[in-house]
């Protein structure tokens, strides 16, 4: 049996560039907390210090819960240490002391992402990464032991936190990086390191933070930093923002593609609507009919990046082709229900951007069904571009024949129901709402047997309350 990495006080101060000023060097911590609601007996708390809250002001408390030791920034150890008492420390607690809480976190990731001797894949893009994460792991995970980041934890806090689990000594971890502005991919690329960087697309969300999507492509290519010749990168061949970056990788070029020559390609696809998609898989390693429940050639192209994944660390091509047939969309990200009370909802309301806007509108298209509903919500973060930017998806609702369509949010919101219906929907299909719960009861009263009903916006609007209330009171 493989041994975790020992997490001792004195290796920990090491590598975090910090200073033990309390407790035992040869006491071990069974885990890393930032959370003291979380917290479990026998882990370190570290004292992040957030835009609204000093996390050292819970060291205190996280010792009290059974934490057996902290981390806090210079100067306050000593604090910590009266305010708990000698009996703690004596018992073992820790406490250590750092520059920065964050870089320290950063640091003690980093370190156990080199101990671990895992491979590490990281994936980067404007929309399907979580997917495309969860799919790499299922299709790696058939030949060795893999894990990967909980939800979306994948900021400069959140990625070393996941990376904290290479503690455990895995075969391999897929992460996915986030970010909103220019230099966090940077961070996290030396954080974590990657064996392999996946890129997927490039769209408009964020753009409000950056100003151009170009801005944006230039802030995902940090992925291609700190490579080696060993590196590889899986890009896609369809994105030409990314073609025009990647000239100068350092490492191995893959490429996954629908619609231009790819490594990794799909050919002869066909869209079946809720029911997913099929289409002709051609690898290095041969070619194969694929199947999978994933909605939307936006899924399908995830599926093909982590097939590229999956090739090189040597998963045969059929073991690809038979679990992709077996996928589930992850929570409120395409999911799909058959109601009790004959409606078929569509459920993609974790978030929203404009690119995966026009996905989920062409996959309702592709949808037989006695009528096409969508429910929109806002579209957050999207900065001067908001108006016109909603006003596109207005137009792109209208070009898909919906029965009817409800849209959620404020002054972007009403431009996209307004452009709906400047593009030939009638007025007494468009429906606008401030907020979703308002907009979860008119649609509960409006659908009936038959509807295909699709649900989707930036989280900030939650759409899911339009979910749960379809699910409340007609599931």
């Amino acid at each position: 049996m493989v041994k975790d990495i020992p997490l001792t006080a004195a290796w920990v101060a090491e590598v975090m560039a910090g200073t033990l000023v309390a407790g035992a060097g040869e006491s071990a911590f069974a885990g890393v907390s930032i959370d003291t609601r979380t917290l479990g007996r026998g882990e370190l708390f570290i004292a992040i210090r957030g835009e609204h809250f000093d996390g050292t002001d819970f060291a205190e408390a996280a010792i009290e819960r059974g934490a057996t030791g902290v981390v806090v920034p210079r100067g306050r150890g000593q604090n910590v240490t009266q305010a708990v008492g000698t009996a703690h420390t004596a018992e073992g607690a820790a406490v250590i002391e750092v520059d920065d809480t964050v870089a320290a976190l950063q640091g003690l990731a980093n370190a156990i992402r080199r101990a671990s001797g895992a491979k590490v894949v990281a994936i980067t893009g404007s929309a399907g990464k979580t997917t495309t994460k969860e799919v790499t792991a299922e299709l790696l995970g058939t030949r060795y032991r893999v894990v990967r980041n909980k939800g979306n934890l994948n900021n400069h806090i959140g990625l070393p936190l996941s990376l904290v689990e290479l503690r455990r000594r895995p075969d391999m971890a897929v992460v996915e990086l986030g970010m909103n502005h220019a230099g966090e991919i940077s961070t996290l690329v030396r954080v974590a390191e990657p064996d392999v960087r996946v890129w997927t697309n490039v769209g408009e969300a964020h753009v409000g933070f950056f100003g151009s999507v170009d801005a944006i492509a230039d802030a995902k290519a940090e992925i291609l930093e700190r490579a080696s010749r060993g590196t590889l990168l899986v890009a896609n061949a369809d994105d030409a923002r990314i073609a025009a970056r990647i000239g100068a990788f350092a490492g191995r070029l893959r490429t996954f593609g629908i619609e231009r020559d790819a490594d990794v390609r799909a050919t002869d696809v066909v869209d079946r609507g809720i029911d997913g998609t099929s289409a002709r898989l051609t690898t290095p390693r041969g070619s194969a009919a694929l199947t999978t429940p994933l909605i939307g050639r936006g899924n399908l192209a995830n599926v093909l990046a982590a097939a590229a994944v999956a090739l090189e660390y040597d998963v045969p091509l059929e073991t690809i082709v038979e679990k992709a047939a077996q996928l589930r969309p992850a929570v409120h990200r395409g999911e799909v229900s058959r109601l009790g009370s004959g409606v078929i909802l569509i459920d993609d309301s974790y978030n929203a951007s404009p690119t995966a806007m026009r996905r989920a509108l062409d996959v309702l298209a592709a949808t037989a069904a006695t009528r096409r509903v969508a429910v929109l919500g806002e579209m957050l973060e999207l900065g001067t571009h908001a108006s016109d930017l909603h006003r596109e998806i207005g137009r792109a609702a209208a070009g898909v024949h919906l029965d009817a369509l409800f849209v959620v949010g404020g002054a972007a919101a009403e431009a996209l129901a307004a452009a709906a219906v400047a593009a030939g929907m009638s007025r007494s299909q468009v429906r606008h709402y401030n907020d979703s719960l308002d907009a979860g009861a008119a649609v509960v009263e409006f659908v009936q047997a038959g509807d295909v009903v699709l649900v989707k916006g930036s989280r900030g609007v939650k759409t899911d309350r339009v979910v749960d209330r379809l699910r409340a009171e007609r599931g």
